[in-house]
């Protein structure tokens, strides 16, 4: 049955809750009185386990067993989604202090495990039922029948062939003393006294104006039926006394319906009883039926507001409640998934009137439970791609239900997430007793699995969860497992970038799909060893790379170059791995200042901004300066320095061709110094030669002597020589290679800026192409190389 199945959890749970206090606190002991019986209701939290009842009167003290409870009108019941153990007693158990039918006294003893040790409390109750006695009130509890009558009672207005047969057997007896006859399906038992009944478990009793007789289910005399299709135990049973020739005889009869109840597809439980459950509990003229739950009747509109419904169909009374109505109780459980079942405490009350206007009182308390019912908990995917963040639902888990861990793609991770975490789990709460938690990962979480999708051309997330709730308060376990995918854009990585005093930082967070690209400098791949090369400071881990690029070093380009400052400009390029093509770039540009500068272009360019302050007589002034040429004068000019912009092969500039390279060489004078006769104070006062000269590769000037444009495919050195005045005459100095360290950092890396081609003043010799140093040997050999062309041909 399912009442026992719910008796059986109700008993199992219970044991595990444990004591919390000393003494009996408020809320934890409630004591009622009902219109029919007294309950008690001892909180779980408090017993600790399941507690002992005795009932007690001026006799003595008996404890209430689970028979002795049938017998004498006790019915215990533990009900752990309430959280509490119930009494119920009859107005007329065994050992209630009943005055006149109106007042009655009960008195309890409590024992419970109170912090480990056996305690037992004192309770005591009076009661006074709010509503006057019916002729003939029967109950049916949830371990026993009871059945009460007014002991006057007006003569009926017919008698029936099974009355005098009873009659006849009543006055067939020898004895005074009262007798029980029980009747069955037309068979009548051997009269007992009824001290004798009462060894057989039927209790009867007189008070000042009623009969009693209460029976356990199941007995030896009692009966099982079916009524209208509904099964029915019933007992029949007939008291009488033979005083001389008048017969005194009462006819008790219990009648209960056993119907268990059912469950439809619409989610309703369902519950029957026959209108007119025996003859002699006919209703002929009006039944009335009033329903509640744990032990209180509801209103018709409450009732009907809850979704209860009752109909009456050919002579039954059924009764519906949807299993989530108010008033009934719920609790998860787990049999491999989740599933739930709901408990209604039914109370039901059916008033029958007979012919004779006898009122009928019969009561029902029943524990009515559904079967289990799956509860499947689910997921859903509310991610939004462009937040780059998984958000997932977790919905429809019950009251008893909580989270306790998450598994992400393996890893596990507990509820709560700690604040240091980028994951976030948020519980949600509804009106419906049923909560759910919101899961947010982002898509670059290293627990998210990734995936480059070439057909998409997006990176795939995904990332499998698996969901461990627990059940309380057993904390029972179950899993609930969700694959979520999503899809993004895959964009080329960014830097970021600052400028600095010394040059430009770099900056760029790792994301897990940049494996799809490369950095490079110009054509280079951005490794340490090149970093190192060119002298580039570089940090790269596992969450972010550090590039800083000092000033003057490989790869930058300057333009708006003056006394006062300049831009310099550096450019990190990204290529698709796959085939080299650049994808995106971060450009920088960022202005600098700098005493001492030279550049040297692609495209045959010397730029030069130099300190002249000992290279210019006292009191001369970098105006008055000029380059080997006396009519290449500098562009700018402030106090100590002077700035220079020419083609590498003008203003008198000597070419120098080595064996791998060609460099292009010039010196800064003061006046016409180097054409005039020098006065002594003029010769003495300057103390420095500054020569500026820049160095290409030959390998990379594909086109220097076979057309009008200079051409290279890499910038070139440039270098600014301080050296030692010479003071031995007039003599004009000659100008020998040098390794003088340069005043600047700028002097020794390769500078590059482009500018807009100036024609050379000497243009260089057509059709002639020098790759090698070897080809030296072929110009002097060459026919037809006339000494204009040669000496055209060192100027280059």
């Amino acid at each position: 049955m399912v009442f026992e199945f719910i008796f059986g959890v109700a008993l199992l749970l219970s044991a595990w809750l444990p004591a919390k206090s000393d003494g009996i606190p408020d809320g934890v002991l409630h004591m009622e009185c009902r219109d029919r019986y007294f309950m008690m209701a001892v909180g779980l939290s408090f017993s600790g386990e399941e507690p002992h009842f005795e009932a007690v009167d001026e006799t003595g003290v008996y404890p209430i067993t689970e028979q002795y409870a049938a017998e004498c009108g006790y019915s215990v019941s533990v009900l752990p989604l309430q959280g509490h153990v119930e009494l119920r007693a009859s107005y007329f158990s065994c050992h209630t202090d009943n005055k006149d039918d109106k007042v009655f006294t009960f008195n309890f003893n409590l024992m419970a495990n109170h912090f480990g040790q056996e305690a037992t409390f004192t309770l005591n109750k009076t009661c006074s039922p709010s509503l006057p006695w019916s002729p003939r009130e029967v109950t049916c509890e949830v371990n026993y029948m009871e059945v009460s009558v007014r002991s006057e009672v007006t003569c009926p207005s017919g008698t029936k062939k099974d009355d005098w047969d009873a009659v006849k057997t009543a006055h067939s007896s020898t004895t005074s003393d009262w007798q029980v006859m029980f009747q069955r399906a037309k068979e009548q038992s051997i009269p007992t006294n009824l001290s004798e009944a009462h060894k057989h478990g039927y209790v009867f009793d007189l008070t000042d104006g009623r009969l009693v007789f209460r029976t356990p289910y199941g007995q030896p005399d009692s009966f099982s039926t079916e009524v209208n299709g509904v099964p029915v135990e019933l007992v029949h049973a007939t008291l009488f006394s033979r005083q001389s020739w008048v017969v005194l005889m009462v006819d008790l009869v219990a009648a209960c319906s056993m119907y268990e109840g059912s469950y439809d597809e619409n989610g309703y439980m369902m519950w029957k009883t026959p209108e007119v459950l025996h003859p002699l509990l006919s209703g002929l003229h009006n039944t009335q039926v009033n329903i509640g739950v744990n032990g209180e009747f509801l209103e018709q509109p409450v009732a009907e507001e809850r979704g209860y419904i009752v109909e009456k169909h050919n002579g039954t009374v059924q009764l519906s409640i949807p299993y989530n109505a108010d008033g009934g109780y719920r609790k998860s459980c787990v049999t491999e998934d989740l599933y739930e079942f709901h408990v209604f405490n039914l109370y039901l009350e059916q008033i029958l009137v007979d012919e004779d206007h006898v009122q009928t009182r019969l009561r029902l308390h029943r524990t009515w439970a559904t079967p289990l019912l799956p509860h499947p908990v689910f997921t859903h995917n509310q991610t939004v791609n462009e937040e780059h963040m998984f958000s997932v639902y977790l919905g429809d888990v019950p009251d008893d239900v909580e989270l306790a861990a998450v598994h992400l793609n393996g890893h596990k991770f507990t509820v709560p997430f700690t604040n240091t975490s980028r994951h976030a789990i948020t519980k949600v709460v509804h009106p419906n007793s049923t909560h759910g938690y919101t899961l947010k990962v982002p898509f670059d979480d290293p627990v998210v699995l990734q995936q480059f999708s070439k057909e998409d051309a997006a990176m795939q997330h995904k990332l499998d969860i698996n969901y461990t709730l627990t059940v309380l308060p057993e904390k029972e376990p179950f899993y609930h497992f969700a694959s979520v995918m999503a899809q993004s854009d895959v964009s080329p990585p960014e830097f970021d970038a600052v400028c600095l005093e010394s040059g430009i930082r770099f900056r760029l967070d790792h994301r897990p799909f940049d494996y799809l690209w490369y950095i490079s400098i110009g054509s280079d791949l951005l490794t340490s060893e090149l970093a190192a090369q060119h002298g580039y400071i570089m940090s790269n881990n596992s969450q972010s790379l550090l590039l800083e690029v000092p000033l003057f070093t490989h790869g930058y380009e300057y333009k708006d170059i003056t006394l006062k400052g300049f831009l310099g400009t550096f450019e990190i390029l990204i290529r698709d791995h796959a085939t080299s093509e650049v994808q995106s770039s971060t450009v920088k540009t960022c202005p600098f200042t700098a005493t001492e500068l030279i550049m040297c272009s692609t495209d045959g360019r010397m730029t030069v901004v130099a300190d002249l302050s000992l290279a210019i007589p006292s009191g001369g002034i970098p105006a008055r300066t000029n380059l080997m040429d006396k009519y290449c004068g500098p562009k700018e000019v402030d106090d100590t320095r002077a700035l220079f912009s020419l083609p590498l092969n003008s203003c008198g500039s000597i070419v120098k061709l080595g064996k791998e390279n060609v460099t292009y060489q010039n010196e800064i004078f003061y006046g016409f110094s180097k054409y005039l006769t020098v006065s002594k104070a003029a010769s003495e006062d300057p103390t420095e030669r500054v020569i500026v000269q820049c160095t290409y590769p030959l390998a990379g000037l594909h086109r220097l002597f076979s057309v009008y444009r200079f051409e290279s495919d890499t910038v070139g050195v440039g270098r600014i020589i301080h050296t030692t005045q010479s003071t031995a005459g007039s003599q004009i100095p000659t100008i020998q290679p040098t390794t003088a360290p340069q005043t600047t950092p700028a002097t020794t890396s390769p500078i590059r800026m482009p500018i807009a081609y100036l024609a050379a003043i000497h243009p260089p010799a057509r059709y002639i192409k020098v790759s090698r140093i070897q080809n030296l040997h072929g110009l002097r050999k060459g026919a037809g190389g006339t000494s204009q062309t040669k000496a055209n041909a060192a100027q280059i």
